[in-house]
């Protein structure tokens, strides 16, 4: 089921005219990570003198410049990490055109979909972003402690943050919440393992900015498969 789900979401996205949402997620993501770049380098050049002195060694100086180059790849490394709160960030904004693209190709004869207001898309992506931010950044400050463990607990707390956020917001479009949120708990080990599949290639640089439009078409693939719908 979950395998099906992310082979269906890659041939979808291969799809004509599927290209220019994937480019709008991977505009959007890159978009994000270079604003970071920008916003460190920036505070590189406030916080760091472009040269200093040293004892016996004399002026050494572009220190600043030196820092910022070296910065481009402290990002493209963190991008790793990044990625995760990224994809959650942008989620409300491409979900509904991924979802409905998927639907209108495989699941056609479903009835209108249940659209989420203004409000409730902001508050979903608001406390989602939210909740996963918080938990990378503590994870961040464990993972030299567990290094053996590190991957395990990347996978394993992404795999269940993700896998809830995309199936929820999945199931919101065309259940109640409180019947979504039901479906989620019956099938909770399902939707953890898909979501940790999911933060696999979002652990790779530049792979990962494809991810989040990718697990948005997975996700909506995964929820019909799990209610039994078909198109």
């Amino acid at each position: 089921m979950i395998i099906s789900s992310y082979v269906k979401a890659w041939a979808d996205l291969l799809r004509p005219g599927a290209m220019k949402v994937v480019g709008f997620g991977v505009a959007l993501s890159l978009g994000l990570l270079v604003a970071i770049y920008v916003a460190m380098v920036m505070l590189i050049g406030w916080l760091i003198p472009d040269s200093f002195s040293l004892p016996f060694i004399g002026e050494i100086g572009h220190i600043d410049t030196a820092l910022s180059i070296v910065s481009a790849g402290v990002i493209l490394f963190a991008s790793i990490f990044l990625m995760v709160p990224v994809a959650s960030a942008f989620t409300g904004f491409f979900l509904e055109d991924v979802a409905e693209m998927v639907e209108d190709v495989h699941y056609p004869t479903l009835p209108p979909v249940r659209k989420l207001t203004f409000a409730e898309g902001m508050r979903d992506t608001v406390r989602f972003f939210g909740v996963i931010l918080v938990a990378n950044i503590i994870a961040l400050m464990i993972y030299p402690f567990v290094i053996p463990l590190a991957p395990f607990l990347f996978f394993g707390l992404n795999g269940y943050l993700l896998g809830r956020e995309y199936f929820q917001m999945a199931a919101f479009r065309r259940m109640e919440r409180e019947a979504a949120l039901e479906l989620y708990e019956r099938n909770k080990v399902t939707i953890w393992a898909a979501g940790a599949l999911m933060a696999v290639p979002l652990s790779i640089p530049l792979v990962n900015l494809f991810v989040p439009v990718l697990g948005a078409a997975g996700f909506t693939h995964l929820f019909h498969a799990i209610t039994g719908r078909r198109g």
